[in-house]
């Protein structure tokens, strides 16, 4: 089945904790920390995440867009994160950071920017939970869709397959009605929505009509008939 994890970038900051109770029936509150150094945009921080983490039942999915995040991933899943995911264009040592963000308790995931290729880490997918590929330009909410990402998504899933692991595979970038199902045919089963959430006046309904379009489309799929 599809996850839907709305993204609060696209939220009020001033109203979180509403925001988030907003969204009930999301599998996973999509948090993204920026740094204005890995990424040109500053959001927010470990105590947000803590003081967010009290507010809500649904877990934290934390998308590190930072410089160093060997050095600061674990903070998250202290602060209540249950799932980091850190970029591969940051990591120092990959594998030994998946390591530890397991060991602390949260599933381990790893991101990669539109222009960074999945191969070389094929290698390292067996010490993930989740691989993330952006469809957009990591660093601001809002933004077009990369169709272009597609291809690089049915290549991930046909790795994923080849391995035979349970590797959940997020795409995060102009995610919406109009674009997830053909996320969900090339592959995807976590969709991070922003905007196509949080812009609605309903944002628990839309997270069900995006769950309903990625199951239908996932459901069609070939990628899913054979797993």
């Amino acid at each position: 089945m599809a996850q839907i994890n709305p993204s609060i970038l696209s939220a009020d900051f001033a109203r979180l904790a509403e925001e988030a109770k907003a969204v009930e029936g999301a599998d996973w509150l999509h948090v993204d920390v920026m740094d204005n150094h890995f990424v040109p945009n500053l959001t927010l921080g470990v105590p947000v995440v803590e003081s967010l983490s009290r507010a809500t039942d649904i877990p934290l999915d934390c998308h590190l867009m930072i410089e160093e995040p060997d050095r600061w991933a674990p903070q998250y899943v202290e602060a209540g994160a249950g799932s980091v995911t850190f970029h591969a264009e940051a990591a120092a040592a990959p594998v030994r950071l998946a390591r530890e963000i397991r060991a602390k308790g949260a599933r381990a995931a790893m991101a990669l920017k539109p222009a960074t290729p999945i191969e070389p880490y094929e290698d390292l997918l067996p010490e993930l939970d989740m691989l993330l590929v952006m469809t957009v330009e990591p660093g601001f909410g809002g933004q077009a869709f990369l169709d272009i990402m597609l291809p690089k998504i049915r290549r991930t899933r046909e790795l994923i397959a080849r391995h035979g692991l349970e590797l959940w595979l997020q795409v995060d970038g102009g995610v919406s009605a109009e674009t997830i199902e053909r996320c969900a045919e090339a592959g995807a089963d976590v969709f991070v929505a922003g905007s196509a959430v949080y812009g609605t006046d309903d944002p628990a309904a839309a997270v069900r009509m995006l769950r309903h379009q990625a199951d239908e489309a996932t459901a069609a799929a070939s990628w899913a008939c054979r797993h």
